[in-house]
């Protein structure tokens, strides 16, 4: 029940680009993309953060792309 809670509220978020349910120390993997950080705290803040389920999260902002397909 949680997992479907947090699956459909992730949905709406349209700055969310990828989630991912990942094998790991956490559940999820998000790429969100944002004009800039200010408007990635807010999405952050407001959004994510409020998500069915989330206790914490953990950011990691990607410095240069050395291969994407």
């Amino acid at each position: 029940q949680a997992l479907q809670e947090f699956n459909q509220a992730v949905r709406r978020i349209d700055e969310v680009e990828e989630c991912h349910m990942i094998a790991s120390s956490f559940d999820y993997l998000l790429k969100v993309r944002t004009a800039d950080i200010a408007r990635y705290r807010e999405v952050l803040g407001e959004r994510i953060s409020r998500l069915p389920h989330v206790a914490s999260t953990s950011t990691f902002v990607v410095m240069e792309a050395v291969k994407d397909r």
